[in-house]
């Protein structure tokens, strides 16, 4: 099952940054074991456009769709056997301590 793994910031991260694991390392093992699928950080939020389509019009703004202290900041496309699977990978993720995951399965899967 394929889960998209939304990378966020979070107003409250680990203040104890040696219990953080090593992202290059959770890198590796997840691309080696098959796992990770595809993954990449984002740029500033501020180099977003939002596109809406409204009355036939195209509306552009510069900037996130929404005002908030929280951002994502990467994702990652990972294939587990469950979401128990899944959690754990999550779990072993740096973002777990700095920021948070959000996992969505893919529909119809």
């Amino acid at each position: 099952m394929k889960y998209m793994m939304f990378v966020c910031t979070d107003t409250e991260p680990e203040t104890d940054e040696s219990i953080i694991p090593d992202i290059h390392a959770w890198v590796a093992e997840n691309d080696a074991s098959g796992r990770r699928v595809l993954g990449n950080q984002l740029a500033e939020p501020s180099a977003a456009t939002t596109v809406r389509v409204r009355g036939g019009e195209v509306l552009l703004t510069d900037g996130p769709f929404a005002e908030t202290k929280e951002v994502i900041v990467g994702f990652d496309i990972i294939e587990c056997a469950d979401l128990d699977e899944a959690i754990a990978v999550a779990v072993a993720h740096p973002m777990a301590h700095n920021g948070r995951l959000e996992l969505r399965p893919y529909v119809g899967q």
